[in-house]
């Protein structure tokens, strides 16, 4: 770690960091990256695998210098900007040129916001030989296609600069334009934008989708992407747990802290519902929690996985300089030091419930764990970043016993993925929220009330079916885990055992059967997950003889003191449910009822 101001409990309760924690972050790890950079000043190549694009040298030099240049704009030294400007001479002759959807354009458009940044102290400083060769460069970004997703923007950013320099002029403008309008299609309503015509909806939207927008209009006056910024930020707040962690979801995880990028771009639009000590108390507590755990390399480089290194968690594109992209949560040292955020106390981020019907989701805060129920995001079917039921800030999806998932076993004991993901919608009544989903053989209800998640799915009658729950990491004895018994031998199977684990944190998860399952077990997965290995499993089975499985998921702290027996019940009450051709009525133990329609599956 690297040299940090000391802690101020009094401003920040629950972090101690400040503004003055952020910039010596910022400093660390600018710092950390110069002995890997080229003479020249152009690349900087780190230690590490290499993306597929095979620009990994001008990626850890564009994505660092957007690091600098916030730190710069935010009143840090401006020698930090030096070795940039020295790379300007020569990069545009040695960086990778911009292709059709090719890695440098991405690049390209941290160049150009750096260089927007920081204008006054370094593009205007620059010979206007060298000003015409780096904007010929990045001019390439504006006359080549971007791929159909978050890329629209990249474009967009570079033409944003370049209109504001007076350079390249007309094809900068259009390309502004043309991005904007590109993805407007995409904007699921939420605050909420698909990454694509796939109906991918993660990180992307607050590091990108949002990000891009936001800067245009802070930097030129254009747009007004205020209120859906604010709209998003209402549910996406939910999703960072009380202890700083996020939510694990989606591809490029690896750029871990950049998920806070958009609570800053909130504040600096004033376009956000949180108030400047709850955007504080969430970003730094997600920064900190990742440094803590491990992010960075005894060289104090930002290594290539989640916690520290971990392969499930990357992509083909993921090369060494990749979490880099983290830069962006630097945003915030726009923000000067007398600036609220700054200098209101920290504040407890928002808890609560938001279904959210446009992407097909909920998502849920109870404080010591924030949750998503998936029924409308999916990159392509297979995918487990994106084909769970279920995610959450405090577990990763398994690969070998695939955590919260639902499927039909077939003759040969294979279970069925979830196919193509079609939404039924999604919304919320008191204290309750649902959201609703079809996939292959298979029509599928989540309804989450308090800790309790309640999971409904139909299938053709008679269907052998396997549910999942939460994947816990736990080095427990099989003895100290609550193994259940046969759910066949007990008279009323609602509210059973089910199946129970624990990890080493006091966490708990259950899975516990309410219709249509008659055996449980815990399933060992020895790969585990991003948060480390092995992990376990609860598992259900049984046969749907009506086409009816119902079963009740939790993840939740234990209180304290519980002990781990069979017999131990600290799960919460579970409803009993009753179905009546497409309905199915949940009644809870306080008496309450609530019922939702479920469609037979197509045969």
């Amino acid at each position: 770690m690297f040299p940090l101001p000391p802690e101020d409990r009094t401003l920040s309760p629950y972090t101690g960091w400040t503004r003055a924690h952020w910039a010596a972050v910022a400093d660390g790890l600018l710092a950390a990256v110069e002995p890997y950079r080229s003479a020249d000043g152009a690349v900087i190549t780190l230690p590490g695998r290499e993306s597929w694009s095979r620009c990994d040298g001008l990626e850890g030099y564009a994505r660092t210098f957007l690091l600098a240049a916030f730190r710069v704009a935010g009143g840090g030294p401006e020698e930090l900007l030096a070795p940039y400007a020295r790379g300007l001479e020569s990069g545009p002759g040695v960086w990778q040129p911009i292709e059709d959807r090719t890695q440098p354009m991405v690049e390209a458009a941290s160049i150009a916001l750096s260089l927007w940044l920081t204008r006054e102290r370094l593009w205007d400083r620059l010979s206007p030989a060298t000003r015409d060769r780096v904007a010929a460069y990045l001019a390439g970004a504006l006359r080549h296609e971007p791929v159909d997703n978050n890329w629209w923007l990249f474009p967009a950013m570079v033409g944003g600069f370049l209109s504001a320099v007076g350079l390249h002029a007309e094809e900068a403008a259009a390309a502004v334009e043309r991005g904007l309008a590109r993805i407007e299609p995409w904007y699921a309503g939420d605050g909420w934008y698909a990454d694509g015509d796939n109906r991918s909806f993660d990180h992307y939207n607050g590091w990108a989708m949002h990000l891009y927008p936001a800067l245009l209009a802070h930097l030129s006056g254009q747009g007004s992407p205020g209120p859906r910024l604010r709209r998003f930020l209402e549910s996406y707040a939910l999703t960072f747990d009380q202890d700083g962690r996020m939510l694990y979801q989606g591809r490029s995880l690896t750029y871990r802290f950049a998920s806070a990028t958009s609570l800053f771009a909130g504040a600096l639009l004033d376009a956000t519902p949180l108030s400047p000590g709850q955007t504080r108390r969430i970003a730094s507590g997600v920064l900190r929690r990742f440094l803590d755990e491990g992010a960075l390399s005894p060289e104090g480089l930002l290594t290539l996985g989640w916690h520290g290194p971990h392969e499930p968690s990357l992509q083909s594109y993921s090369g060494s300089a990749s979490p880099y992209w983290a830069s962006k949560a630097f945003l915030g040292l726009l923000l000067p030091a007398g600036h609220p955020v700054w200098t209101a106390p920290e504040e407890p981020g928002p808890t609560g419930l938001a279904a959210l019907p446009g992407p097909g989701l909920v998502v849920q805060h109870t404080g010591d764990v924030a949750r998503l129920l998936n029924h409308g995001s999916q990159h392509h079917p297979g995918d487990p970043l994106y084909d769970r039921y279920a995610y959450s800030t405090r577990t990763a999806p398994t690969t070998g016993v695939p955590d919260n998932h639902f499927g039909v076993v077939g003759p040969d004991g294979t279970v069925a993925g979830r196919g193509t993901i079609t939404p039924r919608g999604a919304g919320s009544a008191g204290d309750l929220a649902w959201a609703a989903s079809a996939g292959a053989g298979v029509e599928s209800l989540s309804v989450v009330r308090g800790a309790v998640e309640v999971r409904v799915h139909r299938v053709a009658p008679g269907s052998a079916v396997r549910q999942s729950g939460w994947a816990l990491v736990t080095a427990a004895a099989p003895a100290d885990r609550a193994y259940p018994t046969d759910l066949a031998d007990l008279a009323d199977p609602v509210g059973g055992p089910g199946a129970r684990v624990r990890d080493g944190d006091g966490l708990v998860s259950e899975l516990v059967a309410v219709r249509g399952y008659s055996r449980a077990h815990v399933a060992d997965d020895p790969e585990g997950s991003a948060f480390g290995a092995p992990a376990a499993v609860p598992v259900l089975e049984g046969v749907a003889a009506d086409g009816w499985a119902v079963s009740a998921a939790v993840l939740s702290s234990a209180p304290a003191g519980a002990a781990s027996a069979a017999g131990d019940d600290i799960t919460p009450s579970v409803p009993t449910a009753a179905v009546t051709a497409d309905e199915i009525t949940l009644t809870w133990p306080d008496g309450t009822r609530h019922t939702f329609q479920v469609r037979a599956p197509a045969a």
